[in-house]
């Protein structure tokens, strides 16, 4: 496995550690009021789904398609 893949794997593992963590901020209580109130989320855990989800996407093309051929002399 070449380091291109094992950093896609690593990025896949924190992108989807971080957008659990942004599902879960949902539920707290100031997410809810301020969802009921204004209709959307605080910026704090919008900033952890978006970017859990960019890095797991970022994260599983490079696992997919990082490995590229290897170049030979």
């Amino acid at each position: 496995m070449n380091s291109r893949r094992a950093l896609g794997f690593a990025l896949l593992v924190v992108g989807v550690l971080v957008l659990a963590f942004g599902l879960n901020a949902t539920d707290s209580v100031s997410d809810t009021v301020k969802e009921g109130l204004t209709g959307r989320y605080t910026d704090r855990t919008m900033l952890y789904i978006v970017g859990g989800s960019a890095l797991a996407a970022l994260g599983a093309g490079l696992a997919l398609f990082g490995g590229g051929r290897a170049h030979t002399v």
